[in-house]
């Protein structure tokens, strides 16, 4: 049968008509009318086919347990900021969610509330410290508050391969009044990783790899929506320009620095219930 054109979309669309799952079908058909509709829209080429297949083959081929370049694919696209929104619908009071980012590791130790999650990690201490409370503003005692954070040149731990034991990476539990505090390094602006295809595709599009500095968050309690976010540094020259499209106003907060040489920073983190 010679398909072309429409005639050819509609019969792969109509080729997942017997998926025994409703969803997999809508998805799948829509991702093929789309993709279909985009090659048209551009008129792509053969040549552009196939190197758009290398690209896809060496981001997958650099991936590992301590890079997910898909992941940075999908930050810089801007479709992890999307999927984000789309997530994680609004709740007035709550905080807001943003990317997850490709530095996450599971199995991060515990400390107590107050401890040193540096572990010599270079930079300025930094004082981090609030509270998880609710959308009636009162504490939730036992969330778990997960955090990670790159150093002051601007590496983070699963970077760097000959490290002993996790920097700037740890959790730690709410006590009866909803307080986290813990002391790291003063986070400052770095540039995603640059050196794989996602970097040949920010320099092809004129664009830079620069993140403004933050702290990563990922907290979670019974009955409560997960929150992932960040806390952002006021000031920094780049909450305009960030490569991955995280910044939210409300996420925006203030260094403060002291006589000694330490910075510190407050910020309180509201979870909406899973009723609302």
């Amino acid at each position: 049968m010679d398909l072309q054109g429409d005639e050819l979309t509609d019969a792969v669309v109509a080729s997942f008509d017997g998926s025994l799952e409703p969803r997999t079908k809508e998805v799948m058909s829509a991702l093929v009318r789309h993709l279909h509709a985009f090659a048209r829209e551009v008129h792509l080429t053969e040549d552009e086919y196939f190197l758009a297949i290398d690209f896809l083959t060496r981001t997958g081929q650099i991936s590992n347990d301590k890079r997910q370049e898909f992941v940075l694919l999908a930050d810089t696209l801007g479709l992890s900021m999307l999927t984000v929104g789309l997530g994680n619908p609004a709740s007035a009071g709550a905080t807001e969610s943003t990317v997850f980012g490709p530095f996450f590791v599971e199995g991060s130790p515990e400390v107590e509330i107050g401890g040193d999650i540096a572990n010599g990690a270079p930079g300025h201490p930094c004082l981090v410290s609030g509270r998880v409370l609710n959308l009636k503003g009162e504490p939730i005692e036992g969330a778990r508050v997960e955090t990670w954070e790159a150093d002051e040149d601007g590496f983070y731990d699963v970077q760097k391969s000959d490290l002993q034991g996790p920097q700037n990476r740890a959790h730690l539990i709410t006590d009866a009044e909803g307080n986290y505090a813990f002391w790291a390094v003063k986070p400052v602006a770095y540039p995603i990783p640059d050196d794989g295809p996602v970097g040949e595709m920010l320099h092809a599009g004129g664009r830079g790899p620069m993140r403004p500095a933050h702290i990563h968050f990922m907290v979670t309690a019974p009955g409560y929506h997960r929150l992932i976010t960040h806390v952002f540094e006021k000031g920094d020259p780049y909450l305009g320009n960030d490569a991955v499209f995280g910044v939210k106003d409300s996420l925006i907060a203030e260094f403060t620095e002291h006589p000694d040489g330490h910075y510190s920073v407050n910020y309180d983190l509201v979870l909406a219930e899973e009723s609302q």
